[in-house]
């Protein structure tokens, strides 16, 4: 098979991972978040992970903290902007370790936008559910997505993981000097 078939499939193995992790993914938020809706719909809080982490559940109309949550609709479309950017980026990378952390993000943001979109008694407006709490902060399972997929960004640039690969493999001097004959022999 040369190069010019393999970019289709290469794509299409792509996709499907990214399509199939991010199913998993936002299905483990969505039950997460049923769950909590169920168990901790007492109000109390629970301690879980000793003192690191109690559950305790929060409808939070914001962002991060709290932050915008007299402009709900707005979150929501910049989460609506965000997967459609996330997919075109997915669609634009030739790199498997990119497309996953894409995937992750994507999750993170439509898991949220879920809850927006499912809970809402308006034009976007609904609360998203939160029940980790850090006690600086409560978040669900969308947010740690967004959280490690920041994170694994960061590592990928820093271990300078290419977006879009060139297809050309570069060749260090002293293998272009074996490949043309000289071998670093004198001659």
């Amino acid at each position: 098979m040369n190069s010019s078939q393999q970019e289709p499939r290469r794509l299409r193995q792509r996709v499907a991972v990214f399509v199939c992790l991010a199913a998993v993914a936002i299905g483990l938020d969505q039950v997460s978040k049923a769950l909590a809706q169920i168990v901790l719909g007492d109000g109390a809080v629970h301690p879980f992970l000793g003192s690191l982490v109690s559950l305790r559940l929060l409808r939070n109309p914001g962002a991060s903290l709290g932050l915008g949550s007299g402009a709900t609709w707005v979150i929501s479309l910049i989460a609506v902007g965000a997967c459609l950017i996330i997919v075109a980026l997915a669609l634009k990378t030739t790199s498997m370790a990119w497309t996953m952390v894409l995937s992750l993000a994507f999750s993170g943001a439509a898991g949220n936008l879920i809850d927006r979109v499912a809970y809402a008694d308006g034009f976007l407006n609904g609360k998203v559910v939160d029940f980790l709490d850090y006690g600086w902060s409560v978040g669900n399972v969308a947010d740690i997505y967004l959280t490690v997929a920041g994170v694994v960004v960061v590592l990928l640039i820093l271990a300078d993981v290419r977006f879009v690969s060139t297809g050309k493999t570069e060749k260090t001097p002293d293998f272009q000097e074996i490949e043309e004959g000289h071998g670093g022999e004198e001659q």
